[in-house]
């Protein structure tokens, strides 16, 4: 008896320090997480402020000396969550006084939209002859394909420019498009991905008389629509934020896309900022949050056959 009253105590105590150690585990990330949504939070709950409200709280962030530069504060800042009074004037003028900022958001959909559809094309057409076709050549493609994936986009921002030029579509959409198409990141991912589909699926596929198309479009795109949706929408997020391309490529400012022009705006429209800031956010938060189970699902599932 003595024994099993030990036991039982030895798995009290355990169970004990291992529901202490999960709470503290879930207060930490709480913590973290509060702390990583405040400004999101910040910039959603001041996008309904009135542009005096904004001044008095952030007055001295924002102000500017009479030479143009900036003040150094030395008044406290006074972070609100919440306003005083809720207005909407701000977006009323962002949605239908200035056209301006719906122009720059068109121009981010027109930049981004055709970059994801194609991106993903040419990487499931280009991930299928991957996989299928080993080689020597084609390892070292592939290779080549995962250095250029792993160079940041400055490394590469003159050559793009430099091809654009040769090509002369430099200040057009194609400058953005073209080199944006073929980018290797989505090959990479659909590639790994698909070289994990069982051989034995395809081998059965083939003895049942079916063609390189139907292998391709009845077995390894049903079984990569999780990749598929997670590339999308890791291509999405990456160039809606895309700064550095637009504003070497394109010397009209009429087609920067949005994420250009928030950087622009002045300090005597801190409010509009706010709003701008929180339409620009609504597209990368909903597909984030569509898409958060097929992300999950492409980057952790390995590409067997679920029954």
């Amino acid at each position: 008896m003595k024994r099993v009253r030990s036991a039982a105590s030895v798995r009290k105590k355990k169970n004990f320090w291992a529901k202490v150690r999960i709470g503290i585990a879930t207060i930490i990330a709480a913590f973290f997480a509060i702390l990583f949504l405040m400004p999101i939070i910040l910039t959603i709950s001041n996008s309904f402020m009135s542009a005096t409200e904004i001044s008095a709280n952030y007055g001295s962030v924002f102000a500017t000396s009479s030479t143009g530069g900036k003040v150094f504060i030395s008044e406290k800042v006074n972070l609100k969550f919440i306003p005083d009074m809720v207005s909407f004037s701000q977006y009323i003028t962002v949605l239908l006084k200035s056209p301006e900022y719906l122009l720059k958001f068109w121009n981010s959909v027109i930049l981004v939209g055709p970059i994801v559809v194609f991106q993903l094309l040419v990487a499931a057409l280009a991930s299928y002859g991957f996989t299928r076709y080993r080689g020597r050549l084609r390892e070292i493609i592939f290779f080549l394909y995962i250095i250029l994936m792993l160079m940041p986009y400055q490394v590469t921002l003159v050559p793009n420019y430099m091809v654009a030029n040769w090509l002369h579509i430099l200040d057009t959409y194609w400058s953005i498009w073209l080199p944006a198409i073929f980018s290797p990141f989505a090959v990479f991912l659909l590639t790994k991905f698909m070289r994990r589909i069982p051989t034995s699926v395809i081998e059965a596929a083939e003895i049942d008389g079916a063609g390189e198309w139907q292998i391709f479009r009845r077995i390894c795109m049903p079984l990569c629509k999780g990749a598929m949706a997670s590339a999308a929408i890791l291509v999405f997020i990456d160039y809606w934020n895309m700064v550095e391309q637009p504003l070497i490529l394109l010397s009209d400012e009429e087609k920067h896309p949005l994420s250009v022009f928030l950087s622009k705006i002045n300090a005597g429209e801190i409010g509009l900022a706010f709003a701008v800031a929180t339409i620009y956010m609504v597209p990368t938060l909903l597909v984030f949050l569509y898409g958060e189970e097929y992300l999950v699902d492409g980057i952790t599932y390995q590409g067997g056959i679920k029954g």
